[in-house]
């Protein structure tokens, strides 16, 4: 009877060890099956990290190109600026120009009518033609460098005027002279169409200035555009970084919770180990009662 108990004993613990190796294999097919998990994390985590470099360095790329396209915008800025300035400064010198052409030819119409009232006074114009002809070109230069002009043509002007009214009366009887004062007047249609003609190329330079100004106000919608896509783009790529480092955040809570599990399995391992000693000493204490 006793032999019969033990042997029950004996069968139900061997029964009771098949459960325990059979829960084992379960465990270890499952600890493998985490480990195969994990490995596959692993991986794609290392995937993870290369793309991030990657992305990273793209990153760095576009904000190089980013700061490069803003300084060029800057400059392209800047020199709208210096383009309306000299479009300004090209304006006011356009309309100085028409002003003092608008004067010459007010000069010129009394500078005519004078000399139709004047043919008698000829013979004293003679005499000072080679100061009128100094003046003359006094005038022109004046002209040309543009710079307080109108005075000085208005001074020597109402200076002419002032003397010829003077002279009319000594002039009266002086008619063969004629040619002189024709000259004279050719000479100043002939700067009055010098001036038409440098107003004609102040207008031609001023026409160029717009071009050139509407040219780079295209380039620079054109770079504000280019501008706006990439800083689009670097939002994209900072939403992408941010969803990688969601899911590396949550590989790492997995694994985490995996090795937690290894930890416990382990555990429960030694404790099966040293629970399968104890029932192999306890198998053993009847064997040597037996013998």
């Amino acid at each position: 009877s006793i032999i019969k108990e033990h042997r029950q004993e004996l069968q139900l613990l061997i029964a009771e060890l098949k459960d325990r190796d059979r829960e084992l294999n379960d465990m270890v097919a499952v600890h493998q099956r985490h480990i195969r998990a994990w490995e596959s994390d692993r991986h794609i985590i290392l995937t993870l990290a290369e793309r991030c470099s990657l992305l990273t360095s793209e990153l760095n790329e576009k904000n190089a190109t980013i700061k490069s396209l803003t300084r060029k915008l800057q400059f392209l800025e800047s020199q709208q600026n210096d383009s309306k300035a000299t479009l300004e400064s090209t304006r006011q010198m356009f309309k100085e120009l028409t002003r003092k052409v608008t004067n010459s030819s007010v000069h010129c119409q009394a500078l005519e009518e004078t000399n139709q009232n004047l043919h008698c006074s000829i013979l004293e114009l003679s005499v000072k033609t080679g100061q009128l002809q100094a003046r003359e070109q006094e005038l022109l230069t004046m002209l040309k460098l543009k710079d307080n002009a109108l005075l000085e043509t208005t001074d020597h002007i109402t200076e002419f005027t002032s003397k010829l009214k003077k002279l009319e009366s000594a002039l009266r009887a002086v008619k063969s002279e004629d040619f002189c004062l024709n000259r004279e007047q050719r000479a100043l249609k002939l700067t009055l169409k010098e001036l038409i003609l440098q107003t004609n190329k102040l207008k031609d330079v001023l026409s160029e200035k717009m071009e050139e100004n509407s040219r780079q106000e295209e380039e620079i919608l054109h770079l504000k555009e280019e501008n706006g896509c990439l800083r689009s783009e670097l939002a994209l790529a900072v939403e992408k970084e941010q969803r990688k480092d969601q899911l590396y955040q949550f590989s790492k809570s997995k694994q985490a919770r995996i090795e937690k599990e290894l930890s416990s399995l382990r555990q429960v391992y030694i404790k099966q180990q040293n629970d399968l000693h104890f029932l192999h000493g306890n198998s053993e204490t009847p064997q040597d009662s037996r013998q």
